[in-house]
């Protein structure tokens, strides 16, 4: 069976840093889990295409039909890689809105790679402090590594100390969390529900 990984990014830019950063992660985990003989497929959400879509859901209660399969894929991934800019030492407004209409059992069990930019390396203990509590409260098994990219890291060649290096051992990890669980069922919630039709016949 294929495993399906969801990549969520938050950037406000294009190009955007945040983007980048997920491209690169989501790349590392495909090749990780296809080293361990993985069938493996990836979507990936741009937040600031659905930010409208957002503010209708938190006004409204409900997703609208551009935001409805977007929740329904991150709910039935089987891992799912996260990616904000860091903002005051916390994830962006436009990502924590976007978790806030999650179904608050959505990510359970779910592994999660936990990923940010920042302008500046000050930042970086936010993963720690903000994100990776987040995941914790909505029961999601983060990985061990979370990576983080400051402006310096795209250009850094320091062995043991790249962002390349931080990438791929954040990979190795979400793969092998995933490997080690069987594929997410999928199942239609309203596949059994009858038609109006039928239901006007009794």
């Amino acid at each position: 069976m294929t495993h399906r990984i969801v990549v969520v990014s938050a950037g406000l830019s294009t190009p955007s840093s945040t983007r980048l950063l997920a491209d690169r992660s989501s790349t590392a985990v495909v090749d990780a889990l296809r080293d361990r003989g993985e069938q493996v497929e990836v979507e990936h959400v741009e937040l600031r295409e659905h930010a409208r879509d957002l503010a209708d859901h938190l006004l409204t209660g409900f997703p609208n039909a551009s935001l409805a399969p977007v929740l329904d894929s991150v709910a039935g991934a089987d891992a799912l890689i996260a990616v904000t800019p860091l903002f005051a030492a916390s994830y962006s407004g436009l990502f924590k809105t976007f978790v806030d209409v999650l179904d608050r059992d959505a990510l359970t069990g779910t592994p999660v790679l936990v990923a940010a930019t920042g302008g500046t390396a000050r930042h970086s203990l936010a993963l720690e402090h903000a994100m990776r509590p987040l995941f914790a409260y909505l029961r999601a098994a983060t990985v061990p590594t979370a990576v983080f990219a400051a402006p310096e890291d795209w250009g850094a060649t320091e062995v043991g100390t790249t962002l390349d290096g931080r990438v791929g051992r954040a990979a190795g990890e979400l793969a092998d969390a995933v490997a080690a669980r069987p594929p997410a069922t999928r199942t239609d919630l309203f596949a059994d529900v009858p038609d109006f039709t039928s239901l006007l016949k009794g």
